[in-house]
């Protein structure tokens, strides 16, 4: 946890900051520890180890705003720090849209700030560690001639974090964190190289899956060897659960208070208007217990609540922040969503597959590029060619092409297999009639 002489020492600088100029103050402390061990194939390639503090602090000075961190936390020096920062702000243009937030919107709660955070974390022995990294490996190495390499990596973090401002905020956040994963590369044909991997990541040590990690990495590499192009047209497209993070991020940043307020949003006054299917409905919900994301406030101390993003397709919400709440002239809400869900569909993605005639599975993306401002996009995909439920072949080197209204339009079935190791559980998700470009 953050002690109570950081805490004592934030109250002070913040009192500081206050009687040489400032008109409004907002200071945060962070302290943590990360650990990452890396196997490939016998040897421990990559070991390290780090702590870290940070001491930031947000500057309203005449009409300006600047924002300066630092980790030489000790008086003498974060008051000299300080003093320093006023006197660069005073040279910054002014920007009166710069405010900390009503105090009616701050998190007012007394939970307890560790409900996130293993008590283990600390009596973990890097043995424990390194052998999960190593085990990962030793499940696939030398078991099928193809496989070039195998790497297991392993990682961990502690993280705590106090937050005041002059405003009368104060809170606090702790947060353990752990994950294991397992990386192989095969010889394919020719010069082919394919690879993949897999991983797990948990909150708590107990419930990070610690077995299976790389024979998942080898199934889903050996599922690439003789990738090909197919015709273009257009297919039904089913993408897994891991990749629809890729099109659903395109959705999200053009719900930015930021973009909004650039004009560089293809959802610019679709408040309450359909924006997708109305098989999609995205719930913002921040306080599900132990999950990644969960949170009780934001970075500027504003309350998270659950919350409607979209609902039948009609886009209920945007995400926005105090500062372009002042320059989009509206009611700020949140700066960014916390833990995005979908609703649970029927079908697994098994299931999604065997109900297709004729389709492609998306199981990851090659870069590409989505416009901002108008929506349109162009990734590179690989995955699968499906024919009457069932994977053909191997697919790469296309494209998908098309507009992210109109793709998010086109969904027509949510899977139930969401996973929940990261903070948007995402589904696998099938979509009909997209564009796709091989031969």
């Amino acid at each position: 946890m953050i002690s109570k002489e950081y805490k004592d020492l934030a109250h002070q600088i913040l009192g500081f900051a206050l009687q040489n100029g400032c008109s409004a103050c907002r200071i945060s402390i962070d302290c943590g520890m990360e650990n990452s061990f890396e196997y490939r194939d016998t040897k421990l390639e990559q070991l390290q180890q780090s702590s870290q503090r940070q001491f930031s602090v947000t500057l309203f000075v005449d009409g300006r705003y600047g924002t300066y961190s630092t980790n030489r936390i000790e008086e003498g020096e974060l008051k000299k720090f300080v003093k320093n920062a006023i006197d660069s702000t005073r040279y910054l243009a002014e920007d009166n849209n710069r405010a900390l937030p009503s105090q009616n919107r701050y998190y007012k709660g007394s939970d307890a700030p560790d409900s996130c955070c293993d008590a283990r974390f600390a009596g973990l022995q890097p043995d424990e560690k390194l052998q999960l990294a190593k085990a990962a490996v030793d499940e696939i190495y030398q078991t099928d001639p193809r496989i070039i390499s195998v790497t297991g990596s392993y990682g961990d973090s502690e993280w705590f974090s106090y937050l005041i401002d002059s405003n009368g905020f104060e809170g606090e956040n702790a947060q353990t964190s752990f994950s294991l994963s397992a990386s192989v590369s095969l010889k394919g044909g020719g010069d082919a190289r394919p690879e993949s991997w897999w991983y797990d990541s948990a909150l708590y040590w107990d419930k990070l899956q610690k077995k299976g990690i790389g024979h998942k990495a080898l199934e889903r590499a050996l599922r690439k060897l003789g990738q090909e192009k197919i015709a273009s047209g257009k297919y039904s497209m089913l993408v897994d659960n891991m990749n629809v993070g890729n099109l659903l991020s395109p959705l999200i940043s053009a719900m930015s208070g930021a973009s909004l307020a650039q004009k560089d949003s293809f959802l610019m006054d679709k408040l309450g208007q359909p924006i997708a299917s109305a098989k999609l409905t995205l719930t913002d919900d921040p306080h599900i217990p132990q999950a990644h994301g969960n949170r009780r406030f934001d970075g500027e101390g504003v309350a998270t609540v659950k919350r409607t993003v979209i609902e039948n397709g009609i886009l209920k919400t945007y995400f926005i922040d105090t500062y372009n709440g002042n320059r989009l002239k509206t009611e700020p809400t949140i700066g960014s969503p916390s833990i995005l869900t979908f609703p649970q569909g029927e079908k697994d993605l098994d299931g999604l597959i065997a109900q297709l005639k004729k389709g492609i599975l998306v199981t990851g993306f090659n870069g590409g590029n989505s416009n901002s401002t108008t929506g349109d996009f162009s990734f590179g995909i690989e995955g699968f060619l499906i024919e009457n439920g069932k994977l053909i072949k191997p697919i790469s080197e296309m494209n998908i092409t098309g507009n992210m209204i109109s793709l998010w339009q086109s969904l027509v079935e949510t899977g139930n297999d969401a996973r929940t190791i990261s903070s948007w559980r995402t589904p696998s998700l099938l979509f009909d009639g997209v564009n796709f470009s091989g031969l």
